[in-house]
């Protein structure tokens, strides 16, 4: 017998929501099934009009028999979930819906997608994407061999440090031993025969050692003359390892940003207050440096200031789904180089994953400043951080410099 359950269509179709009048479509919907799939689920309901009116259809075991064999043409296998909706005629709805697929699923050899309400084949470039997201898992740029590595060109002093640091927040115990190969194998930063993975020399790699094989471990600094980069006034760059940069780039803000000081009452003491909060910078920087894409050996991380704009910037993409707007809510953290995202957060530099947009906003409206914008440009992240505006809401002149504020 049918179940009876409440439809609402009056909203019409959606990016999860797509109406059939019958089974007679049961291709185009299973295109959009397999859409749905590939993006945040959805269901397809055979016996709604494209207007959204249920005149629904006669469902006999002919009719789900040959849904089902339909359904054998999506690969990998996919079982969506068919639900018979009864209606007064006595005709029914089906409802067939498929959750989000963790693999990229295609229908008779093609890979759909659902943008707004219409499905379309996939661009070639997204299903690459979304291939090599299936495989992140498993094989990714960073736990790969360092071919040609061995712990000695390691920085001890490092990774001692960052055990020292783990065990102290609680993030890890102790080993007993500072041995630095026991210490990488506990951090999972060997291979599973005892390798150097890459991760390990993006971490703890000596600064000397890594122009010829790692070339995109890169920091570039720069101070530019208006809003524009037709003239610098500070142009640096920086190869080292990940601590290393996120070193030498809190340095050149500290040097490089507008701060004003204050005489702290009866205690002749000089407080100094930065134009953005220390902590959101220094988020900033971390994110950048944890989630960028170290596969390609062009890239670099990039802090630009301009009299009207803060830009650190990030090579890569977003992945895993996530937009610039819903890096601002709650959103599941998949950060795209796990095992380097760890040791920063053993570190102490970054605190949660998956948080860290959010704690940057919080920090800003704090001080009552407008957070960051997010946008995804040419194949990068790029944070920017409003210095004209923040220079208004603390009531700082526009110039350069800030000297002593009461």
């Amino acid at each position: 017998m049918a179940a009876i359950v409440k439809v609402d269509l009056t909203s019409g179709e959606s990016a999860t929501l797509e109406f059939k009048k019958s089974t007679a479509e049961k291709e185009r919907g299973c295109r959009t099934l397999c859409a749905f799939a590939n993006g945040e689920g959805g269901r397809v309901l055979f016996g709604v009009t494209p207007a959204g009116k249920a005149v629904g259809q006669s469902v006999s075991d002919r009719t789900l028999e040959e849904l089902a064999q339909e359904f054998q043409n999506f690969e990998p296998p996919v079982f969506p979930a068919v639900e018979r909706i009864a209606l007064d005629s006595g005709l029914e709805i089906l409802n067939v819906s498929v959750p989000r697929n963790s693999r990229v699923i295609s229908y008779r050899g093609v890979p759909y997608e659902r943008v707004l309400n219409t499905t379309r084949v996939m661009p070639r470039e997204t299903y690459q994407r979304l291939l090599l997201e299936e495989l992140h898992a498993h094989e990714r740029w960073e736990n790969q061999l360092a071919k040609g590595w061995d712990v000695s060109r390691l920085s001890e002093r490092e990774i001692i440090q960052t055990l020292n640091e783990a065990i102290r927040r609680g993030r890890m115990d102790d080993p007993e031993t500072r041995e630095p190969l026991d210490i990488l194998r506990g951090m999972r930063l060997l291979t599973n025969d005892g390798r150097l993975t890459r991760a390990a020399v993006v971490l703890f790699c000596k600064d000397e050692d890594i122009l010829h094989d790692f070339p995109q471990l890169l920091l570039r600094v720069a101070r530019f003359k208006g809003t524009t980069r037709d003239e610098f006034l500070d142009n640096r760059q920086f190869f080292g390892n990940a601590f290393v940069l996120m070193r030498r780039a809190e340095r050149f803000l500290i040097e490089s940003m507008p701060i004003a000081s204050r005489i702290l009452p009866d205690r002749m003491e000089r407080e100094d207050i930065p134009l953005f909060p220390v902590e959101a910078l220094r988020e900033a920087l971390a994110n950048a440096i944890v989630h960028r894409d170290y596969a390609t050996g062009a890239g670099s991380v990039n802090v630009a200031l301009y009299d009207d704009r803060l830009e650190i910037i990030s090579i890569g993409d977003l992945h895993f789904g996530l937009t610039p707007e819903k890096l601002q809510h709650e959103h599941e953290s998949k950060p795209w180089n796990p095992l380097i995202a760890q040791a920063f957060y053993r570190r102490g530099i970054i605190e949660t994953w998956g948080r860290g947009t959010q704690k940057i906003a919080r920090l800003m409206r704090e001080q009552g400043l407008e957070p960051p914008v997010i946008t995804v440009r040419a194949g990068a992240v790029v944070l920017t951080f409003d210095v004209t505006a923040a220079r208004a809401a603390r009531g700082w002149p526009a110039d350069s410099k800030i000297g002593l504020v009461t």
